[in-house]
């Protein structure tokens, strides 16, 4: 059951990087894709089912669970859906998106590093 939820989670975090990464392109250069249906519904179908894995593995792992590295996954997975919606949808110029989305990959980077590593040093443990 474990390695099934956590196959799935790996998954969906391919998945919603592969979907930001194309929907931040469009945001920054402005394509009318950015507003169809199954773009602006998917990501967030994609994102449940990641959290909603994370969060079965976090109970899994059982009390042990509460370590500083999952507490470092859960404060950067916030700031990467608030440096995201700046990329996506608030930022006032292409620039800024494009910078934006640039800092949210690199943030969603560290987080892979932090689940690999099992470290808060993430890609430099």
């Amino acid at each position: 059951m474990y390695l099934g939820i956590k196959h799935l989670h790996t998954t969906a975090a391919a998945l919603s990087i592969l979907f930001f990464i194309v929907r931040a392109f469009w945001s920054v250069t402005g394509s009318s894709y950015l507003q169809a249906k199954f773009v602006r519904i998917t990501p967030h179908i994609i994102d449940t089912i990641l959290f909603g894995c994370g969060l079965a593995l976090a109970a899994m792992l059982g009390k042990g669970a509460a370590a500083p590295w999952l507490y470092a996954k859960l404060v950067l997975i916030v700031c990467y859906i608030l440096v995201g919606m700046y990329a996506i949808k608030k930022g006032p110029t292409p620039l800024a998106r494009g910078v934006a989305a640039c800092i949210a990959v690199a943030i969603f980077i560290y987080i892979v590093g932090i689940a690999v590593n099992l470290s808060v040093a993430s890609w430099f443990a």
